[in-house]
C-alpha cells in the first residue's frame, strides 16, 4: 500500500513539474501562449464557492495533479482500455488518457464550471493545453507502468 502511494505521488510530481515547465516557462520560450492552470482553478473555485482563500487555486492544482489525475489513470483510463483494447500498449493509452484530461480541463471545467468560451475559444492556450496534457499523462503513466525504480 505504501509503495503505490509513493508510486502515484512521485508520478503526480513529475508529471505536474514536467506540465507546469512546458505550460509556463517553455512554450512562452519558444514564443507560445503560457499556460495558467493556477488562474483556471482560481476561477474554478470562485464559481462554485462565491470566493476563494489565497493559495487555493494553488492547492486545487497540486491536489489534482499530484493524486486525482494519477488515480483516474490508474483506476479509470487503464483498467478501461485493458477490458476494451488489451493489446494497446500503455504509450497510446496515457496519450488518449491525455486528451481526455484535455477535454475535462478545457470544457467541462473551464466552460462549463468557470463559464469560459469552450475550449477557452481556441485560442494559442487551447493547443498549449493539449500537449501539455498529453506530455502530463505520459509522464504519469511512465512512472506508473514502470514504477519509481525506472527513475534510478
Amino acid at each position: 500500500m505504501n509503495r503505490s502511494i509513493f508510486t502515484i505521488l512521485t508520478a503526480g510530481a513529475l508529471a505536474t513539474i514536467a506540465f507546469d515547465m512546458f505550460g509556463q516557462a517553455l512554450s512562452p520560450l519558444f514564443g507560445f501562449a503560457k499556460l495558467a492552470p493556477v488562474g483556471l482553478a482560481t476561477s474554478t473555485l470562485n464559481t462554485i464557492f462565491g470566493s476563494v482563500p489565497k493559495g487555493g487555486g494553488d492547492m486545487m492544482h497540486f491536489i489534482t495533479g499530484l493524486i486525482l489525475y494519477p488515480l483516474g489513470y490508474l483506476l479509470v483510463a487503464r483498467p478501461l482500455q485493458k477490458k476494451i483494447m488489451p493489446i494497446l500498449p500503455w504509450p497510446l493509452t496515457a496519450v488518449a488518457y491525455g486528451i481526455g484530461l484535455w477535454v475535462f480541463a478545457l470544457y467541462f471545467v473551464a466552460h462549463l464550471i468557470a463559464g469560459n468560451p469552450p475550449f477557452l475559444g481556441w485560442t494559442g492556450i487551447t493547443y498549449v493545453a493539449f500537449w501539455g496534457h498529453i506530455l502530463y499523462a505520459l509522464v504519469a503513466a511512465f512512472v506508473i507502468e514502470r514504477g519509481p525504480r525506472a527513475l534510478q
